[in-house]
């Protein structure tokens, strides 16, 4: 997480003293495990799967994503802290042990962010999870209705492009969504590492991804004291919510065309085509300057 911070520019917003207090950040995943890199930043723990109260995950997908967005660090002298470590979580547990999930779950998360998005401060929504586009699917179109309802709502909702790239239209429901930002990966060097980042565009020919960000063997919390290292999409679309949220306390009054447009101005151009990269990578830096 370092080197993802450095990277993607971070060390601005901290010059600045920001990092990202005040700003909720939903993660509609698998869960959270109680490690100490995120004690005190769980504000909500909403589970859909098997209705406990007590904050667990018996996956660690959801853990691994929490604490890309707000670690503190503290159990790797700040090695492995996450991109917004003073912002809070609100976690939905939408997906079981296997990482499967249901998408009535999901869009009932959704709904209840949304309802309690003052109360507990949720400026942002991180889906790391997607399901393969299909014709006709009335429960995949409840999904995209859902996410555009948070949008519309003041919400800033961020997914992955999922990993079946990366041939051509292979971004994943939600992220085929016109309106949220839809996360790529991308390295520095991708001959290093296999293609498979979601590519557009999609049936209708928006561009997706967005936005690209390291995800790459991204080291992560995992279990109570532990940390993993993972790759995909689902480890660069928290990369970008934190960096959203990083933003979002700079700006606080910014709404979510508002902060799609800063990632529009702002993104770095690595080169590659705009089906690989979108606009490009997020680059922190120049958000913190916008």
């Amino acid at each position: 997480m370092d080197q993802v911070r450095r990277v993607i520019g971070c060390d601005e917003a901290y010059k600045r003293k920001i990092y990202g207090s005040g700003v909720g950040i939903a993660v509609l995943d698998s869960g959270v495990a109680k490690h100490i890199d995120l004690q005190g930043r769980v504000k909500v723990f909403r589970d859909y799967v098997r209705g406990r109260q007590q904050p667990y995950d018996d996956n660690s997908h959801g853990t691994h994503i929490s604490g890309i967005v707000c670690g503190n660090g503290v159990r790797s002298k700040g090695r492995y802290m996450g991109v917004a470590p003073l912002s809070h979580l609100i976690i939905c547990k939408v997906l079981n042990e296997k990482g499967d999930g249901d998408i009535e779950n999901v869009v009932r998360a959704i709904d209840w962010v949304v309802e309690h998005a003052k109360m507990y401060q949720i400026r942002i929504i991180n889906i790391s999870v997607g399901a393969s586009p299909k014709d006709a699917d009335m429960e995949e179109a409840v999904l995209l209705d859902a996410v555009e309802y948070a949008w519309s709502r003041g919400i800033v909702v961020v997914a992955a492009a999922g990993n079946n790239g990366p041939n051509s239209g292979t971004v994943t429901t939600p992220g085929i969504s016109r309106k949220i930002i839809t996360v790529g990966t991308l390295e520095e060097n991708q001959t290093k590492h296999r293609e498979y980042s979601g590519r557009g565009p999609t049936k209708v020919c928006v561009m997706k991804p967005e936005i690209v960000s390291p995800g790459n063997e991204i080291v992560s919390c995992n279990g109570r004291n532990a940390y993993k290292r993972m790759s995909g999409t689902s480890m660069a679309t928290p990369v970008v919510s934190a960096a959203i949220g990083l933003l979002l306390e700079k700006n606080p009054d910014m709404t979510p065309k508002d902060v799609k447009y800063c990632l529009y101005r702002t993104a770095k151009d690595c080169g590659y085509s705009k089906q690989i990269q979108g606009w490009g990578r997020i680059d922190v830096a120049r958000m913190m300057r916008y």
